[in-house]
């Protein structure tokens, strides 16, 4: 087929164009064969890491990269809707309809007569309980039921933990935590001399679980958090590469004092910065 006469090529620069792409790109007969043999299974990973080059462009603020990559999250829905069609499932068009639907069922004091004087606490509430209702809708019957195995681990246990502590399972001091935090990394040392690697990773896991607590109860997101000390992490230490660099030496040739002195050299620097 020529160009002039493909639909692909001429058609509105519209999502139609991006769904019919993704249809020519699974079709048994002339698609592409590494699309053909892919599943959700196998997509998934690929949707997951699309998500997080989002995230690293927002975090850059780099908004060319960051139309690029909602570009790439955008064409993994498609693909999932493209295989759920070709199972029976559901089509693309369902998934915008049912994301819309939510968001008009979420927003009453939008798109309905409820009224909008209210403030941003009182409209987070609304938020859970109109999902609670859908939870029930869906008989989930457990208070954790519904929170996805897939997200990140941290992100994923403060989910746990504030379904948990709308029933009144939670503590309601933060010392309470800091108190458990103190315990757990107790555990964890002693672990070290009596326990094997099953157990030490056990008890390691119930102080991250501790230590993304304690950021709920701070009112900070500790994934947001531990990006931004890698982010920290990653920015002094190229300044300790840079430094010895100027020496005409690399990091494995140097001690760690040395590493220490230029690390504690390029913190200051920022800090004066900031300044």
């Amino acid at each position: 087929m020529a160009k002039s006469s493909d639909p692909i090529h001429t058609h509105p620069r519209d999502i139609t164009r991006l769904v019919e792409i993704m249809r020519r790109l699974r079709d048994p007969n002339r698609g592409c064969p590494w699309d053909i043999e892919q599943d959700f299974d196998s997509i998934a990973p690929y949707t997951i890491e699309e998500a997080y080059e989002v995230a690293d462009a927002v975090a850059r603020r780099d908004m060319d990269d960051l139309k690029g990559e909602l570009g790439d999250l955008l064409f993994q829905a498609v693909y999932h809707g493209q295989m759920a069609a070709e199972a029976g499932h559901f089509t693309f068009d369902d998934i915008v309809n049912a994301i819309a639907d939510k968001m008009i069922a979420r927003h009453p004091h939008v798109f309905d007569d409820e009224s909008r004087d209210k403030s941003a606490e009182q409209q987070t509430r609304d938020w859970e309980a109109q999902k609670a209702r859908e939870r029930a809708a869906r008989a989930e019957r457990g208070v954790l039921d519904g929170v996805a195995l897939g997200l990140p681990a941290l992100m994923r246990a403060v989910k746990l933990q504030n379904r948990a502590a709308r029933v009144g399972f939670d503590w309601p001091e933060t010392a309470q935590v800091l108190d458990k935090l103190v315990e757990e990394a107790g555990e964890l040392v002693a672990a070290r001399e009596t326990m094997g690697p099953d157990e030490m990773a056990d008890e390691m896991g119930d102080l991250l679980f501790v230590m993304a607590n304690l950021a709920r109860h701070l009112n900070i997101d500790p994934e947001a958090a531990l990006r931004g000390t890698n982010a920290k992490f990653t920015r002094r230490f190229a300044s300790i590469e840079a430094a010895l660099q100027a020496q005409g030496r690399r990091p494995q040739e140097a001690s760690l004092a040395e590493m220490d002195a230029l690390w504690d050299a390029a913190k200051t620097a920022e800090r004066a910065a900031e300044k």
